[in-house]
């Protein structure tokens, strides 16, 4: 059975949405610092501040989001972007794929986006969220082949700010298309703990939710933790 802690290590908890202010930051440092979640994650020009927030946090680490939402930046605005965060001290980095790029067929240029930053920050864990409800179930597979072809670690599913949440079968097909060469990330829609639990036997090893959601599932999972 899997303990809170094995939980909470898996929760990418975040305060990303457009509208997030420092509050929003400041609750997402204190649930991270409470309940022990392996990440934090704000937009980049409140990083700094949940830097600091979770200063001297050992089983939390910060992340960066590159390209966010849209992906569609230069290539050098990403590695720019992914440069100034890992030198901030960002432990992990997330970029959206180039969603317009993908949708016209030019796949050497998202795979050249997607290696570069990666490039750019080296043994950093990278995240490349696909944005799937974008995509149909065959464009799902051709995005997680090119992420990893381009040195990704982790496919991700989405940015959360597209409507409609995460499917099992989403995570079920990146899974198979990345077998053990990435890691799957689910984010978007993550809204109960049922869902995660889904998302998680589907093959889903991390999870990103909004402080508030993510509170509310591991009080729900404290109060039911035979749920899994």
């Amino acid at each position: 059975m899997m303990s809170l802690q094995q939980l909470a290590a898996m929760i990418d908890v975040s305060a990303v949405r457009a509208d997030s202010n420092r509050n929003d930051v400041q609750k997402t440092a204190t649930l991270a610092r409470q309940q022990h979640c392996v990440a934090a994650f704000a937009l980049p020009a409140f990083t700094a501040e949940l830097i600091e927030l979770l200063n001297g946090v050992t089983d939390t680490v910060v992340g960066g989001v590159v390209g966010f939402p849209s992906g569609a930046e230069t290539t050098a605005t990403k590695m720019f972007q992914a440069k100034e965060l890992t030198q901030l001290g960002c432990a992990e980095i997330d970029m959206v794929m180039n969603i317009g790029q993908f949708l016209s067929e030019q796949f050497t240029k998202v795979e050249t986006d997607i290696h570069s930053v990666k490039q750019t920050i080296g043994s950093t864990p990278l995240k490349v969220i696909l944005e799937c409800n974008y995509l149909s179930p065959d464009q799902i597979k051709t995005a997680s082949e090119i992420a990893v072809r381009a040195g990704a670690d982790w496919v991700k599913t989405g940015t959360g700010w597209v409507a409609g949440g995460t499917t099992v079968e989403q995570v079920q097909l990146m899974k198979q298309t990345v077998g053990n060469a990435a890691r799957v990330k689910a984010a978007g829609g993550v809204s109960s703990l049922d869902i995660l639990l889904k998302l998680h036997n589907a093959g889903a090893e991390r999870f990103g939710i909004g402080y508030k959601k993510a509170k509310e599932i591991l009080t729900e999972y404290q109060e039911n933790p035979t749920r899994n």
